[in-house]
Order: C-alpha cells, then sequence, then structure tokens
C-alpha cells in the first residue's frame, strides 16, 4: 500500500478531520506527530501540516523539522502551519485585535490559480485563529483573502508550497474538499487508488505474508470492527483463524445466541464461551464504573487466555483496533487523559506470549463499514449501532445484579425494537438505555410504587468523538415510555437524555 499523504499533527483538534477529508478522495494518508515522523519520506507525494492550540509567537510553539520536506515534496499548510511558514521564513504573524474564529466568505481569488479551480468568490470558510499574518514570508503571493483577513491564503514562488488560514476539512468550509481535490489530485498528483476492494486486496496479501501458517485467536464481540477483521483474516489464512466469542452475562437481550447464529452463515470458525456467572460473581458488589471496567477487562483476559491455551502453538492474537486508537497512543501530547480504560486497550499481560495483529489499524469506522460491504457482510451486520466492551455493566449504574441485568435487557431490547419498527434505527449512531441508581415514586393501579428509572440515550455522530442527541419523534418517545413501564417489571419512570458530547460522554460510565 502506498502512504500518499503525510499530515504532520501539532495538536490541532481537527487533525482527524483532515485525514478524513483526505481518505473521502480515495487517497490513502497517515497522520504523525509533527516532531516524530518517518525519515524515509521517499513514498509519500505530498504532506499537510496541521492546525495547532499553540501561538507561533510562543514559548511552546511547535517547531517542525521541515528540511526533507518544503521544496521536495507538495506541501498545504494549515492554519497554524500558515502562520508557522510565515512567522519563521521572512514574514510577520502578529496577535489579532479579535478572535478570528467561525464563519467568513471569501473576498478575492487571484486569476488562473490551481488551488482554486471550481470555488467563486463569495466561497464560505472557517476561520479558528487569535493570530494573524500581517507579510507573508520571503517568495510568499497572496492567492486569496477574507473581508477580515488579507493573506487568507498564499503560495510560495519556486516551491510546490501553499498555505491557508482557515481550515478547510471542516464542513462550514463548504468548497473545502474541493480545494483539498486541487491541491492532492491536480497540483500534487497523488493517485486516487484508496478504495475499498484495493485495501482488502492489499491487505489479504499482507496477512498471508505475515502469518503463513501460524494459528491466530480471535476475540470476536458480534460488533463490526472484530467480524470485518475475522473475514479479512478467514480469507487470507481460513482454517488457521479461530474464534471466541465471549458471554460475560452483559449482552443484549438473546445477543449471544443471536451472534453465533449469524456467525454460523459466514464461514468463521467459532467457539460461543458462555461465562455470564462468572463475570457477575466477579462484579457483586462493586460500583466503582473504572472498577468495573477492569475487572470486566481482567476476566475476559483470563477467559479468553484459558480458551486460547485449548488451541495448539496459537502464534497471533488479531484485534480489531482502528486508527483513532493509534492516532490517540502517538499523538503530539502522547496518549489522551485517561477518561475511561477499556478492555482491548492497552496491550497483553506478560503471561500470554503472542504476537499482535490488527488489520485494521489504518481505517477510520467508517472505512471499517465499507470494507465490511465490499467483503460482502449483511449489511444488518456492518449496520449495528457500537455497544461499549463491558457492555451493560456500564449502562447500570452503581452496583450490579442479575436482577438489574435482567431489567435493562428488557428495556433495552423494548427500545432498540422500537427504533427499528418506527424506521429510526439507521438514523441513529448509537442508542441505548441506563439503569439509574436511584427508585422515584410512581402509582400503577391506583396503588403507590417506589421503583427504577431509566434514561434513554439516543446520540448522532460520524466516529463517536463527538455526538449530539437525536430529536427522536414525541410520539416514537411517547410510545416507548409507554412500553418500557407497562411491559418491564420494576420501572415506573422514563427520562431522555439531550446532552451533547462534549461534555458529556455518550455513554454515562
Amino acid at each position: 500500500m502506498q502512504h500518499n499523504v503525510l499530515i504532520l499533527d501539532f495538536g490541532s483538534q481537527y487533525t482527524q478531520l483532515i485525514a478524513r477529508r483526505v481518505r473521502e478522495l480515495n487517497i490513502f494518508c497517515e497522520i504523525f506527530p509533527y516532531n516524530h515522523f518517518p525519515s524515509d519520506l521517499s513514498s509519500y507525494k505530498a504532506v499537510i501540516l496541521g492546525g495547532s492550540p499553540f501561538s507561533v509567537r510562543g514559548e511552546d510553539a511547535p517547531h517542525p523539522d521541515l528540511s526533507q520536506i518544503r521544496g521536495k515534496l507538495p506541501m498545504l499548510a494549515v492554519c497554524y502551519g500558515a502562520q508557522y511558514l510565515s512567522h519563521f521564513s521572512g514574514g510577520e504573524v502578529a496577535a489579532s485585535n479579535t478572535r478570528e474564529y467561525g464563519r467568513a466568505n471569501l473576498s478575492f481569488i487571484k486569476e488562473n490559480e490551481v488551488f482554486f479551480e471550481g470555488v467563486s468568490e463569495n466561497s464560505q470558510v472557517w476561520m479558528s485563529h487569535s493570530d494573524s499574518i500581517k507579510a507573508l514570508p520571503t517568495d510568499g503571493v497572496k492567492i486569496a483573502s477574507t473581508h477580515d483577513v488579507e493573506f487568507a491564503a498564499y503560495r510560495i514562488e519556486g516551491e510546490t508550497t501553499y498555505a491557508i488560514q482557515y481550515h478547510p476539512e471542516v464542513f462550514h468550509s463548504t468548497d473545502g474538499k474541493q480545494m483539498l481535490e486541487n491541491f492532492l489530485v491536480k497540483i500534487a498528483e497523488v493517485p486516487q487508488n484508496f478504495t475499498p476492494n484495493a485495501f482488502v486486496a492489499d491487505m489479504v496479501a499482507e496477512l498471508k505474508e505475515k502469518l503463513k501458517d501460524d494459528k491466530v485467536v480471535l476475540g470476536l464481540s458480534g460488533g463490526v470492527d472484530s467480524t470485518v477483521a475475522a473475514v479479512l483474516l478467514n480469507q487470507a489464512i481460513g482454517k488457521n483463524l479461530y474464534c471466541i466469542f465471549v458471554n460475560n452475562g452483559l449482552l443484549r437481550k438473546n445477543e449471544f445466541q443471536n451472534v453465533l447464529d449469524q456467525y454460523k452463515g459466514m464461514g468463521l470458525n467459532v467457539k460461543g464461551v458462555d461465562s455470564g456467572d462468572r463475570f457477575l460473581s466477579e462484579l457483586a458488589g462493586v460500583s466503582d464504573p473504572e472498577t468495573k471496567r477492569k475487572i470486566i477487562g481482567r476476566v475476559f483476559i483470563e477467559v479468553f487466555d484459558d480458551e486460547s491455551h485449548l488451541i495448539e502453538d496459537v502464534k497471533w492474537l488479531a484485534q480489531g483496533t482502528i486508527y483513532p486508537d493509534v492516532i490517540e497512543s502517538v499523538s503530539v501530547k502522547g496518549p489522551s487523559a485517561t477518561i475511561k480504560s477499556h478492555h482491548n486497550v492497552g496491550g497483553l499481560p506478560d503471561y500470554m506470549k503472542l504476537k499482535i495483529v490488527e488489520p485494521l489499524r489504518m481505517l477510520f469506522k467508517d472505512e471499517v463499514r465499507r470494507v465490511g460491504a465490499s467483503l460482502g457482510i449483511d449489511p444488518e451486520l456492518l449496520g449495528r449501532h457500537p455497544f461499549p466492551g463491558p457492555g451493560l455493566s456500564i449502562r447500570i449504574l452503581g452496583d450490579i445484579t442479575p436482577e438489574k441485568v435482567r431489567i435493562l435487557q428488557e428495556v433495552d431490547a423494548v427500545f432498540i425494537d422500537g427504533l427499528k419498527s418506527w424506521g429510526l434505527y439507521d438514523k441513529v449512531w448509537q442508542a441505548g438505555a441506563i439503569l439509574l441508581p436511584v427508585n422515584s415514586v410512581g402509582v400503577m393501579g391506583d396503588e403507590r410504587t417506589y421503583e427504577k428509572v431509566i434514561a434513554l440515550r439516543a446520540v448522532e455522530s460520524t466516529d463517536g468523538m463527538t455526538a449530539d442527541w437525536v430529536h427522536l419523534p414525541y410520539d416514537f418517545l411517547m410510545k416507548v415510555s409507554n412500553d418500557i413501564i407497562n411491559k418491564v417489571k420494576g420501572v415506573n419512570r422514563v427520562v431522555y437524555d439531550i446532552s451533547s458530547k462534549p461534555p458529556a460522554t455518550i455513554e454515562w460510565e
């Protein structure tokens, strides 16, 4: 697989979005920290410098070593990158009188600039900076302005170097994708050969070469990532792939058997291990969410290790790691602060002497789904909402009991089945129910009740990094609330969570 485009990360919240926009052009790209990128750039066709929360005028300003890039590879500098090129190459950057943040419109575009082909004056762009370029770098040529920003875009004579003070990758830059395409395809001449079919062909060949006749064990979850990873590996090594699906007792109602039935028709070698009682026993009396996650992670590894030992000469453990996990682990600021731990992240205990293979580690979530479609995986399975690794344990606030699990499984089934029957399931990125650690007073059949409260959660997102709550129809919410209270013994009140991420997270724990 060709590397094609290198994106240097200076800590901007938008860096991953740049990569997503580039991938949408069927161009493969990789993100590296500005201070730790490959020394051999021979396979790259272009470089993009991202934005940053830092100021180029500050003592802590990131200083990339561009000696192997500038003037040698086509380069697009975005926001901080544009200011960096100016400030340290003969231009001037100064603090703006007002923070330039939000929508702006191009008021001037230099004629006959390939970068702006198909882009008209007055095109909307998105600014996000408190500094502004006051003078261009040596050999800089102004190619676009807005009403408030004279040097909104420039290029450098004698180099294939372009710089823009706005963010083309965000939705609010209406022609941003066109500008990225103009730079990458027309100026840098990067091939548009990164398609799902091409990825499958390259990855299957790579897996055959890497794994040869070795045996591989994979923990299936029923989710999209592990399923696509399994089918890819199955194409590469066939019978040498051993899949294990562990029931931790915290899956959705009937999910253990339903998922096993789904896998039967896919030609995968899958063993179901029902360890629900073991997990629930270990979790008894535990209320702290991080402790719950760690217990589930530990027991999962113990069960998985027991099962893998039953397979002779296993050499590899396959995981469904995807690109956002990889990026976070090598980000400019180091691994992200721990909001919550996950049972698939953080490596293996020393006693599991297995090498790791991660066939999806370079894909975003939406790309995993497209690869899955090219592999012929059932659209219903590919369209499944994400489900947390610790399962319902982090949707039961407080301690976990078999009765609480029963209540939440029943409630969840009513909610998810309702979304499907109303044609709303595919319009929601993730949905679930949360069992709150409070009781509320109610009245049923002229009798006073004191029972559980359920919160329903439904969000829209593309990758889970940010999310907004879904405006579900009031008629639907009324119907599903009535169904939950009438059908699930132990619940007398239903509320709807209207928090976005950030500041909230999608899950409650």
